[in-house]
């Protein structure tokens, strides 16, 4: 949540109607409500970086009231908050840039780029969100279909260029609105990358290869793979 916080500027919220709740309120909130199950469903239908869900996890935690399960869905459409939610498909990540067609440095951590190999330049394609999992050194190349299109076989080629000299394995994912959308784009997707929707959250699609949410011989360098073995 920390890289959530500054995100958006006010007027890009006010554009898209966003308002990002504050941990008092949330606490609140969450204190409202009264007796529960001891397993717990919650939709967050626009979670932002989480504060409402973490609040009430919270609460729940705090009261010690019976609750022995919740199951949290959240969605997240906005391709800049996207990447505060993106650590949750490589846990332990931590996010490195996070870029829109206005800013492309809105979240940026140049020195562990840099340690990775990777030097940004704003004159080129960066991808919406860039995450490093650092426990398999695996970096994700994250793109919002709404600002770029998807991570076609042109796009893969694209970022595989730009990130040649990284000495981390390159994932790539393309995030979708709903199944509408992407298979508004399914011809285009390339293969030997991942796909996450939003209407379906805890699951990923694998587009084809030997590999499910990994780098391939192609973009792994030669350190990762040496230390795989």
């Amino acid at each position: 949540m920390k890289a959530a916080a500054s995100i958006n500027t006010r007027e890009r919220q006010e554009d898209l109607g966003q308002f990002l709740t504050a941990a008092p309120v949330a606490g609140f909130m969450a204190s409202l409500f009264g007796p529960l199950p001891e397993t717990v469903r919650l939709l967050d239908a626009g979670a932002g970086a989480g504060a409402l869900t973490a609040a009430f996890v919270a609460r729940c935690c705090e009261k010690r009231d019976g609750v022995r399960a919740i199951e949290a869905t959240l969605y997240e459409l906005d391709g800049e908050i996207l990447g505060a939610l993106a650590a949750t498909f490589a846990p332990g990540g931590v996010v490195l840039y996070i870029g829109d067609t206005e800013d492309k440095s809105v979240h940026l951590e140049a020195a562990e780029l840099a340690a990775l190999g990777v030097t940004l330049d704003s004159a080129t394609k960066i991808p919406d969100v860039i995450v490093h999992h650092r426990a398999k050194n695996w970096l994700l190349l994250i793109e919002a279909v709404t600002s770029a299109g998807p991570v076609d076989g042109k796009r893969r080629r694209e970022l595989k260029d730009l990130f040649a000299g990284c000495k981390a394995g390159l994932v790539f994912v393309t995030a979708f609105e709903n199944r509408r959308t992407m298979q508004a784009f399914a011809s285009q997707i390339a293969w030997e990358s991942e796909v996450w929707r939003a209407d379906d959250p805890d699951h990923m699609i694998h587009f084809n290869g030997e590999k499910f949410l990994g780098p391939y011989p192609d973009v792994t360098s030669p350190s990762v793979q040496s230390g795989s073995k």
